[in-house]
């Protein structure tokens, strides 16, 4: 009994084998008592209309109970007060038994039939001829076809549900195993077709997350191998002589692949961490001004907007974005913030002439750069950082670039719902 599809098969079957029981013990001994009593006291009063009255000749009610039967196709007898036959027509009929006194159903050779007491103390005892054999076994034998047919119906069902928990534990097997590209198939719209879809979407962000971090291994291997061999460069050339600049050089070097080995490891950790860690209300055109600040030729502009997040993170997508206009664009640099639509929209844009259309979206994988840009201007993670900050806040990062302003960058965030209030009290 470890097969799941055996175990819901014979929970069925043994569900309706006990139906079947039940039923038959309904049938069989059934409460003596029931509301169908009147309506037997009510047959008994029209019965004794046309019959004649007790004590009377026997050929007259033999003759009476002939007429019935021929008027009802019924078999029919009748019975003294004390049980005793007194007439009858058609198929022969047990005496009347049991404690009722208006009479009921009652079972005996040739089947079950009906005793009802006449007003006068008589039994009239009354057979359909459908009812003749053994009635109890055939509505035993109808319930127990009914729930063959229904086993029979019900393996097919059962198997399907089984069989793609079945594919399903396969998928989880293989992607287990290191086969990240297993999917299984979504068949039907029921709980088991959800879980397969929560599978398939968690095995393309297994594979998703992989993917990014073996590319994310092989391209930080060989941007660390640049500074590292400036680095043994300067220190070999100051055991030859002590050079301020060699020395000042050799520390900006350092400072380089400090900065490096921090935007990884924060990479990493936004990749990993499915929301903001923290939340605080923040305001975003404070932050871009504090951090526009530290750049020469940056102007900022807007409206206060608050956004729930993590501060130091919001911060560094702020920075990433400035930094990236001044290596790659041009002079001057604007920095607008303000709400619309519910949402932060913060835009940087620069005087340069941006990054054609077709690599956009390669900009924000980690380590890419322009085409025809210097190696050393930056490690590529700079825009990689912002939309992964952007997106661990519940929003996005992209190029918002016109013919005339081509180089502008824009990032939208869920804006908490007491920015206009806060703005306006601060006005």
């Amino acid at each position: 009994m470890r097969r799941l599809y055996h175990q819901l098969y014979l929970t069925i079957i043994a569900s309706l084998l006990l139906v079947v029981l039940v039923a038959g013990s309904l049938w069989r001994f059934a409460p003596s008592e029931t509301p169908a009593d009147q309506a037997f006291e009510m047959a008994g009063q029209l019965i004794a209309t046309q019959l004649p009255p007790n004590g009377a000749d026997a050929a007259e009610q033999q003759l009476a109970i002939d007429r019935l039967h021929q008027r009802l196709h019924m078999d029919i007898a009748l019975f003294d007060g004390a049980r005793h036959p007194l007439a009858a027509a058609g198929a022969p009929l047990p005496a009347p038994r049991g404690s009722r006194e208006t009479g009921g159903w009652q079972n005996g050779r040739g089947g079950p039939s009906w005793a009802i007491r006449l007003p006068d103390g008589r039994w009239v005892v009354a057979r359909p001829p459908h009812l003749r054999g053994r009635p109890v076994l055939g509505v035993v034998g109808f319930l127990g076809g009914i729930a063959l047919a229904v086993a029979i119906c019900a393996y097919p069902v059962v198997r399907r549900l089984t069989g793609r928990l079945e594919r399903l534990q396969a998928g989880v097997e293989s992607l287990g195993s290191g086969e990240l590209s297993a999917r299984v198939k979504v068949e039907g719209r029921d709980e088991v077709a959800r879980l397969g879809e929560s599978f398939n979407r968690a095995a393309a962000r297994i594979e998703e997350l992989v993917a990014a971090h073996r590319m994310l291994l092989a391209n930080t291997s060989h941007e660390l191998r640049t500074p590292l061999a400036r680095i043994r460069l300067g220190v070999e050339l100051l055991k030859a002589e002590a050079d301020p600049a060699r020395k000042k050089e050799l520390e900006r070097d350092i400072a380089e692949l400090d900065g490096l080995i921090e935007q990884i490891l924060l990479l990493s950790r936004l990749q990993s961490v499915p929301g903001a860690e923290k939340g605080e209300n923040t305001d975003l055109l404070a932050l871009a001004a504090e951090e526009a600040a530290r750049y020469d030729g940056c102007s900022i502009a807007g409206e206060p907007v608050f956004v729930l997040g993590d501060p130091a993170l919001l911060r560094r997508m702020v920075r990433n974005l400035i930094d990236n206009a001044q290596r790659h664009g041009v002079a001057p640099i604007e920095v607008d913030v303000r709400p619309a639509q519910g949402r932060a929209i913060l835009t940087v844009c620069d005087r340069g002439q941006g990054v054609a259309a077709s690599e956009q979206e390669r900009m924000f994988l980690p380590f890419q750069r322009a085409a025809g840009g210097r190696a050393i201007d930056g490690t590529g993670l700079g825009l990689t950082l912002v939309r992964q900050i952007a997106r661990q806040h519940g929003g996005d990062a992209a190029w918002a670039g016109s013919a005339d302003r081509p180089a502008i960058l824009r990032v939208s965030i869920p804006a908490t719902p007491q920015s206009a209030s806060t703005a306006a009290a601060q006005l």
